[in-house]
């Protein structure tokens, strides 16, 4: 069970989930001045607790975070995502196959993973039309 969001949690997550695309931390900051925050290390913390809660993603490629798309997300773990070049969307998806070949190579490998992210980089449908 999830713990109660803080109110710098409760503010990120909103940001994300609204924006809908993925965002820096520096854009987390810009955006929520007005409501009282002043100095990154507000917002790298509750990022933090929020992905480690499942609320969000961090895509490494784009140095962005999104929200996450899935309700109960911690669930699964392998998070992939196609990454848009040209608009900048982001969908997340999951897929067991994925992610049981991925456990069953770590497993063989004597590999803990700590999470997997698998991103996808290119154009979406709307883009190669």
């Amino acid at each position: 069970m999830s713990q109660p969001l803080t109110k710098n949690q409760a503010l990120v997550h909103g940001a994300l989930t609204t924006d809908g695309g993925p965002m820096s931390a520096y854009t987390l900051l810009d955006k929520l001045r007005d409501d009282g925050f002043r100095a990154p290390l507000q917002v790298y913390r509750a990022l933090d607790q929020l992905m480690a809660q499942g609320l969000v993603h961090r895509l490494e490629s784009l140095n962005a975070f999104v929200a996450c798309k899935h309700p109960a997300c911690g669930r699964h773990g392998v998070s992939a995502f196609a990454i848009c070049e040209t608009c900048g969307t982001v969908s997340e998806f999951t897929n067991a196959t994925v992610e049981a070949q991925l456990t069953k190579w770590a497993h063989g490998q004597k590999f803990t993973a700590d999470r997997t992210t698998i991103e996808l980089r290119g154009q979406c449908a709307s883009c190669t039309k």
